[in-house]
């Protein structure tokens, strides 16, 4: 019993490091809140047992910054080709199209102290 350590019940945390794909978009919200948007590219690299070449992966993340400092952090430096180390959490958000049609998208939201932005 002593030293034992209980797991959390859920953690949710996502780590990246990647390369911004477009400079970031800053929206205002009626209440005065605002969000910044981007998109990170990570990609993988393997050679193919195969044939030999060389194999590359791309994966996009779209992310969220929620978090004031950190806004004001990528406002300032942060545009298209910049190379960044974040850490958020995941959120899936519900949504509707011009049809009427519920859509869902998964994002990277940096919001509160768990939040972090570091510019490599």
């Amino acid at each position: 019993k002593n030293g034992e350590r209980k797991m959390a019940g859920s953690v949710n945390k996502v780590i990246l490091v990647g390369n911004v794909g477009q400079d970031p978009e800053v929206r205002q919200f009626q209440n005065g809140g605002q969000v910044c948007s981007f998109s990170i590219a990570t990609s993988e690299n393997w050679k193919d047992k195969n044939t030999g070449e060389r194999r590359e992966k791309t994966e996009w993340h779209r992310i969220s910054v929620f978090n004031e400092g950190l806004i004001r952090v990528v406002q300032s430096y942060v545009k298209k080709g910049s190379k960044l180390y974040i850490e958020g959490q995941l959120e899936t958000r519900k949504w509707q199209d011009q049809n009427g049609q519920d859509r869902y998208s998964t994002e990277v939201v940096l919001r509160g102290f768990g939040a972090t932005l570091t510019m490599l």
